[in-house]
């Protein structure tokens, strides 16, 4: 089974100063991970299947791109990570 991941970015690049100097970026990545659905609840139990990672059923923008390969379950009972990066660029007036 090909092994899929979802990645998410966001590019903002419109901040700049009134010098022109300075420009900054935002880059969020988007991960899912372990899958976090109490399949004992309907019993008032706790159990949880085990998938460590969320990986796309179809492709990205259809029905398929939200349910999980591996454990069957929609993408919102996956625990969400999101790693935030800033990118700062300065250049020295001449």
């Amino acid at each position: 089974m090909k092994k899929r991941r979802v990645v998410v970015l966001k590019r903002d690049c419109s901040s700049r100063t009134s010098n022109g100097n300075t420009s900054s970026s935002v880059v969020r990545t988007v991960r899912y991970v372990e899958c976090q659905k109490n399949h004992a609840a309907n019993i008032g139990g706790y159990a949880v299947d085990g998938c460590r990672e969320f990986m796309a059923n179809g492709m990205e923008g259809t029905n398929g791109g939200f349910t999980c390969a591996a454990c069957g379950c929609h993408r919102s009972f996956h625990r969400r990570e999101v790693e935030t990066e800033v990118v700062c660029e300065y250049s020295p007036p001449n």
